[in-house]
């Protein structure tokens, strides 16, 4: 079953440029120059009930300004979009209890009150019962083991704390598509872990449809199966994590450390010198190759220590991107 329907969505700024100097301030309450910028352009795509979606792309690609257009914050300049049947920009009570979204550099919890202050605002904001508020929280703060700092202010609170607390507030409502704007950014090891984890589980027991972005590619590899990439405001990839990986894997990563120091020439013919230092060497080798050239490394060079891996999920994405910009 189809939740999420986009088709050609677009989304265009304008602004006005000004020179230096107050001549040219004058000038600009005659005439400005405007300019457009084109942050969204023509994006389609279709996500179903209970997915986990990656939505992938680099700084400034349009990913926060989609996920705003598909939340109803903002207004395509072309386009449509149904979320569960309705359009987002409208702004309809009913699409607003029914979804939610986290920004991971925005907080929608009253600084200097205890979260459990603002949980019970939001409980009147989206009129819940007292039974399903109470329920709905209880569980939530049992499986992020929260409940120590309830009653603390949220600013004495550590980023970990907080964004837990945030991802309460968003799911309070049990909405049934959920938006999460880079919601590890920051956090320590085990603060990402732990919401990875939380998330999965959430997933997996509510079929709450999710869509993601994360500069963070552990959080995409442990949750998500599937990607959409943008870039430069245009749809460049739509699929399968485990595709953009095996269209990658032709090569392998094979990183030497020599006993002695040799030239950078004599690993030049091997493959693809990624790094070298002298003593340690990184090659991209193809994967037809990768056999011959590791017994060739090992009988004629002072080898020291030999691993071969397979090319990163992230520099795989790094290169569809710039596929991407070469293809536009």
């Amino acid at each position: 079953m189809t939740l999420i329907s986009v088709q050609n969505l677009t989304k265009h700024f304008e602004y006005y440029e000004k020179e230096q100097g107050l001549k040219s301030s004058f000038r600009n309450l005659l005439h400005r120059k405007k300019m457009v910028k084109a942050a969204v352009e023509q994006v389609s795509f279709e996500i179903k009930k209970g997915e986990m979606v990656a939505f992938l792309g680099p700084n400034g690609a349009g990913k926060t300004t989609t996920l705003k257009m598909l939340s109803g914050i903002l207004h395509p300049s072309e386009g449509s979009a149904s979320i569960m049947g309705f359009t987002p920009w409208e702004r309809k009570n009913e699409f607003k209890k029914a979804m939610s979204i986290v920004m991971g550099q925005k907080s929608q919890l009253w600084w200097d009150l205890p979260a459990i202050d603002s949980f019970y605002l939001l409980k009147n904001i989206y009129d819940l019962s007292d039974e399903n508020y109470n329920n709905t929280l209880n569980e939530l703060v049992e499986l992020l083991d929260v409940k120590h700092v309830l009653n603390i202010q949220v600013r004495r609170l550590s980023l970990g704390e907080r964004m837990k607390l945030e991802l309460i507030a968003a799911l309070l409502h049990s909405p049934k598509v959920l938006f999460l704007d880079e919601p590890t950014i920051g956090l320590d090891f085990i603060s990402q872990k732990n919401i990875r984890e939380f998330l999965k589980k959430y997933n997996r027991d509510t079929q709450t449809t999710i869509i993601l972005t994360s500069h963070y590619m552990k959080d995409i590899e442990d949750l998500c199966d599937r990607s959409i990439i943008i870039n430069k405001g245009k749809l460049i990839y739509d699929g399968k994590i485990s595709e953009i990986q095996s269209a990658f894997q032709r090569k392998k990563r094979m990183k030497i450390s020599l006993s002695e120091l040799l030239a950078r020439e004599q690993f030049e013919t091997l493959g693809s010198i990624k790094e070298y230092n002298g003593y340690d060497v990184v090659l991209e080798v193809e994967n037809e190759r990768f056999k011959e050239i590791a017994h060739l490394v090992l009988e004629q060079y002072p080898v020291q220590d030999l691993t071969i891996e397979d090319i990163p999920l992230e520099e795989g994405i790094s290169l569809m991107y710039q596929k991407g910009e070469q293809d536009q």
